[in-house]
């Protein structure tokens, strides 16, 4: 994790804003978890941004945008050759068409 100031106001505290704490009978701490990563800089009120999760995100995003494979496959029933994603039905005859 490594948290900045959206306004880039240098502060270096942040406040959870979902964030569950577990207290024992006494009131005294005991362990906490962050439900939604959400966070506020506490110098300036401005919304804080994790770092650590930009290389997770732009891996995530550069996945999504990979086009779909193509491949050439002979049609069994009409005997045409089509490219096709996965799992598409022959475009000449309808016949289901499986990539292997």
């Amino acid at each position: 994790m490594l948290l900045i100031c959206s306004s880039r106001c240098g502060g270096t505290l942040f406040r959870a804003l979902f964030a569950e704490v577990d207290l024992d009978s006494g009131g005294e701490y005991v362990d906490h978890r962050v439900t939604q990563p959400a966070y506020v800089c506490l110098n300036c009120n401005s919304p804080a941004i994790d770092l650590g999760e930009v290389p997770a995100d732009m891996a995530a995003e550069a996945e999504a945008d990979e086009p779909p494979t193509v491949t050439d496959i002979l049609c069994p029933v009409c005997e045409t050759l089509v490219q096709v994603e996965a799992d598409m039905e022959c475009p000449n005859c309808g016949a289901p068409l499986e990539v292997g």
